[in-house]
């Protein structure tokens, strides 16, 4: 099966560690243990200090150049640039961190919620938001895919990022279902709560769950609407130099979003 095909199928690929991501991980980490030491960035660590939520946390480029770095380059890269374009300019990275002891409540999180992370790694699909008291949902941040570098070495059970493999599939043709007849120029407005609920119900019944570990150089990307989560920090699990495990996220918004989220690619 070639690469494509695996994207195609699973909605994600794991691309083998190369030096020049691997140089950008070792960069990033040392960028990552400056901004969660800030205190501006307190904000962002919650979970009852097991999840540092660190949107745009990296000071990396519209290429994604740290300082005193070079563009980010690798084959992650060469396979975007194939099958959607050329890169868009990269957001400041995302920075997530988990920590030991993760999941614990979230601030202002409901019991519910919190069951749900625990139970299902808080299972979603990027991009789809909580608006009004009824805590509806919609389609606010768009993404055109979603790619992870891992900046720290950590066991395999320390808190990975957990797929489920071919959720794209099901989560694509329930998103047609809810925008059916409605014009585009509609489709933000559109109440999704309802067909994406039952959508992620019927993906845990039928698809795979799959915990993806991954060591500095090594990178992998994600189809924009894959069902994906964070499984929780075992017993005994470990992370270098007995930091969280650390993960930057590049999750670029895509333009004319109605004519191409729900393509194959």
């Amino acid at each position: 099966m070639s690469a494509t095909e695996a994207y195609l199928q699973k909605g994600w690929l794991r691309f083998a560690a190369e030096e020049s991501i691997r140089d950008w991980a070792a960069r990033a980490q040392r960028c990552a243990e400056t901004a969660t030491a800030d205190p501006a960035h307190a904000k962002w660590l919650d979970c009852e200090g097991t999840w540092f939520i660190g949107v745009d946390a990296l000071p990396n480029d519209p290429d994604g150049r740290l300082p005193s770095g070079p563009p980010l380059a690798g084959a992650a890269l060469d396979f975007i640039r194939a099958h959607f374009g050329e890169i868009p300019a990269l957001h400041r990275g995302q920075l997530s961190v988990i920590y030991p002891g993760y999941p614990r409540p979230r601030r202002g999180e409901s019991d519910a919620a919190f069951g749900y992370r625990c139970k299902r790694d808080g299972a979603h699909v990027d991009g789809i938001k909580i608006y009004g008291t009824a805590r509806r949902r919609r389609v606010e941040e768009p993404h055109a895919w979603v790619l992870g570098l891992p900046l720290n070495k950590t066991s395999k059970d320390a808190a990975p990022l957990v797929v489920w493999e071919g959720s794209h599939l099901i989560m694509r043709e329930a998103f047609r279902q809810a925008f059916e007849g409605i014009a585009l120029e509609d489709w933000a407005h559109v109440d999704i709560t309802d067909i994406y609920t039952a959508a992620r119900r019927e993906v845990f019944e039928t698809c795979k769950r799959v915990e993806v570990h991954a060591n500095p150089g090594e990178a992998y990307l994600m189809h924009r609407l894959c069902l994906h989560g964070v499984a929780p920090w075992a017993d005994g699990a470990s992370a270098t130099d007995g930091a969280g495990r650390m993960i930057a996220y590049f999750r670029p918004e895509m333009p004319n979003w109605q004519a191409h989220w729900l393509s194959d690619l």
